[in-house]
């Protein structure tokens, strides 16, 4: 792990981020200027309503999306210089994504859903599916490891797509809105299960979500407005 100094390079660093797009033929910057630093181990949120930049935000940090202008470094690596190939392999090793619609797989089961970003690393068969069913009994779902996903309730193929997301081990998860096709009940429990996995294996949680329930459990949260990115909460980070 790079190190400046005798502290860790944060896991995320933004400089000068910028990210337009075209409305009307008028342009619109959705992003504009916007600086960041996000520690490892934090549980950071986005707030804010739909289409504030939340969900741009986090594609520009998983590498989905390229910005206009600016710096984008993860894990100490500037993403912003690397190709398509490259940024693919880079989130295939570092980045679990958990998205609001689960997107697993429907022709694959539980088990082959989770194992398969494992496979993708030319990891063993047989130890990917260890690992994948620890993680399905972390999540409470090991007794559907055969199951197809359309015979899990949305909650269930949220833990699986949580359990996805931390099978590689990344060392950051990106969550956009996680519990926005939830309903209330089960979309506490699905947070609640998201940031006790990631905190107890020690990752980096940035969430994107319009809930401000989530707000007293994060370390600090930030909006966007008009482009600008501000910081509304900023709590001691607990340490893990």
């Amino acid at each position: 792990m790079k190190t400046n100094g005798a502290h860790p390079v944060p896991i995320v660093q933004l400089h000068g981020l910028r990210k337009t797009y075209e409305e009307g033929g008028r342009t619109r910057a959705i992003l504009d200027d916007v600086d960041l630093v996000i520690e490892r181990g934090e549980f950071f949120v986005l707030l804010g309503k739909s289409g504030s930049g939340k969900s741009t935000l986090l594609n520009l940090i998983s590498g989905i999306d390229r910005p206009d202008a600016g710096h984008i470094h993860v894990a100490g690596i500037d993403i912003t210089t690397l190709n398509d190939h490259q940024l693919t392999l880079f989130r295939r090793d570092h980045i679990g994504i958990v998205f609001q619609f689960f997107n697993l797989i429907p022709t694959l089961t539980v088990l082959e859903n989770i194992t398969l970003p494992l496979e993708l690393r030319g990891g063993n068969r047989r130890a990917a599916a260890a690992q994948a069913l620890d993680l399905l009994e972390r999540v409470g779902l090991a007794n559907r490891a055969d199951e197809f996903p359309d015979k899990l309730s949305g909650g269930e193929q949220q833990r699986v797509a949580i359990a996805r997301a931390l099978a590689h081990e990344p060392a950051l998860v990106l969550a956009d809105e996680p519990t926005g096709n939830l309903d209330e009940e089960t979309g506490s429990s699905v947070m609640a299960l998201l940031l006790e996995l990631t905190r107890d294996l020690g990752k980096t949680l940035v969430m994107a979500t319009h809930n401000p329930e989530v707000v007293p459990l994060a370390d600090r949260v930030g909006s966007i407005h008009d482009g600008r990115l501000h910081i509304s909460l900023n709590q001691p980070i607990v340490s893990r």
